[in-house]
């Protein structure tokens, strides 16, 4: 997608998606209508990378990684990221405002195109229905793939049809309409059917990893199927993509954190110099946006590159030097204290985080990795044990585990169920580690696995804040008051605890 980012769009038709504070108001004086913006089966196209460019992880990653255990504060922190490493979260906490926001964002510009190739003349569908039906196709995952993720911060519960979700955005609506919540079992019907309708339309091409294909849904589906324990099709699902896309050996599982190629990805968002997400973003904030990298550093991913956050000991101490996972997360400047309990000394045991060391000569900046074969591998572990199959889920952690190190390994031996779930929550902490996933995990599997966020005693001493149970309400995020101030009738929907 390196040269989709620097098409410009055509002038003024997402002109309604910034910075309103009703996050579904977005019918404003002056705006270029659809049908006015997309006349031609091209103008969609381009109006589709537009979409994309709304889509974004490093605020996932941001967020996920300091408010759980993944990091410890940096020996250059100046302040960054406090608040949420105290696990302090409230309505009027960065993190809901920005998720809500940028969820909606994502959501206005999805629909607004859908409704746009919908009206579009006939003839001129005529003149490339392929492009037209792939575009469309694409709009739909992505609505699909954003009402997903609104729904996994604000829903307390999966797997509860009843439960409330978030608003559900398959419209354009005008800027007097105020919207109250939908439950679980409406918002998952409207993914699904985005989804099946996306499956309809899009070629069998699966081979750009940059662009919504047919193996995005059955990735999205085995995900969602997963968060909803819906076990027998989260099996089936996870095994198709494991049949199609090898685990990454070690050679090709650094060269695909180092974007020289794809290894075992299914998707990624692209990233690349002068696009729009290339600069340091907001540093210690889930606003975040920029490089994924800059997460954890000011300048690059070396002790000497500004790292105001660290790996977190408690996730460090999981980690194999023997592991390829060890050489891409750990960088080789860092300085490890071996004896860093009886020490207690931050200068001897810094621990810099290089997930992200950039590409094509820009620090920092790196690809951002959606789905990827071993997170089907882990899915379909996870069914195994819903399922009363402890082997098959150990051989599938071994298998993991084997490409990891290059040699045949031991399969792990579980005694019940839960030694199982925390054996794949482990082992997701590691493989995931940084890519937006722990926060999700943790709210899922934390209960089974009998695990919450446990941070090193040394890195939350100086606030208290190391533990946080997998059933705390924080796991769900609130309804940010940006949103109170132009609908005020969400206020009687706020999720517990707020």
């Amino acid at each position: 997608m390196k040269n989709i980012r620097n098409i410009l769009l055509t002038i003024g038709v997402f002109a309604g998606l910034a910075s309103c504070n009703d996050a579904i108001e977005i019918e404003q004086p002056g705006r270029l209508d659809a049908d006015a913006a997309f006349r031609t089966v091209n103008d969609l196209q381009a109006g589709l990378f537009g979409v994309y460019d709304n889509y974004d992880i490093s605020t996932d990653i941001a967020f996920q990684s300091i408010f759980t255990d993944e990091l410890s504060i940096g020996f250059d922190n100046g302040g960054q990221g406090l608040a949420d490493y105290g696990f302090v979260l409230n309505a009027g906490s960065t993190a809901p405002a920005t998720f809500w926001t940028n969820g909606y964002d994502q959501l206005n510009a999805a629909s607004r195109l859908i409704e746009a190739a919908l009206n579009l003349d006939p003839e001129e569908i005529a003149e490339n229905p392929a492009l037209y039906n792939q575009v469309l196709g694409e709009a739909y995952a992505l609505r699909a793939w954003g009402h997903f993720i609104l729904l996994s911060y604000f829903s307390t519960d999966y797997t509860d049809d009843s439960a409330l979700s978030i608003i559900n955005l398959d419209f354009v609506p005008t800027i007097d309409q105020q919207l109250l919540r939908n439950t679980n079992g409406e918002t998952f019907a409207l993914i699904n059917s985005d989804l099946t309708a996306a499956n309809g339309l899009l070629g069998d091409d699966t081979s750009n990893k940059t662009r919504i294909n047919k193996d995005f849904i059955i990735a999205l589906r085995a995900r969602i199927a997963a968060y909803r324990e819906n076990y027998v099709a989260a099996a089936t699902l996870s095994q198709q993509l494991i049949d199609k896309y090898p685990l990454a050996n070690r050679a090709e599982y650094e060269a695909m954190f180092l974007d020289n190629e794809d290894g075992e990805v299914i998707f990624k968002l692209e990233r690349t110099n002068s696009d729009t997400y290339d600069g340091q973003g907001a540093t210690g904030s889930p606003a975040a946006g920029g490089w994924a990298g800059a997460r954890f550093a000011f300048v690059d991913a070396t002790l000497a590159g500004s790292p105001y956050f660290e790996m977190g000991r408690s996730l460090y101490n999981l980690m194999d030097e023997n592991d390829v996972r060890y050489d891409v997360n750990v960088a080789p400047s860092s300085i490890i204290d071996p004896d860093y309990q009886e020490n207690n000394n931050p200068a001897t045991d810094r621990l810099v985080i290089q997930k992200y060391p950039g590409s094509e000569g820009q620090p920092l900046m790196n690809d951002l990795k959606i789905f990827r074969s071993s997170e089907m591998y882990l899915i379909r572990a996870e069914a195994a044990v819903a399922q009363g199959n402890l082997g098959i889920a150990a051989n599938l952690i071994k298998d993991i585990r084997d490409a990891r190190f290059g040699e045949d390994t031991t399969a792990p031996s579980f005694g019940s169920p839960q030694a199982a779930y925390a054996a794949i929550l482990n082992e997701r902490r590691v493989e995931l580690a940084f890519e937006g996933h722990r926060y999700f995990d943790l709210k899922r599997l934390g209960a089974r696995a009998n695990q919450g966020v446990l941070k090193d005693p040394l890195d939350c001493a100086f606030n208290g804040a190391c533990t946080l149970s997998a059933d705390d309400y924080r796991f769900t995020l609130p309804l940010p008051i940006v949103e109170f101030n132009a609908n005020p009738g969400l206020r009687e929907q706020q999720n517990p605890g707020y």
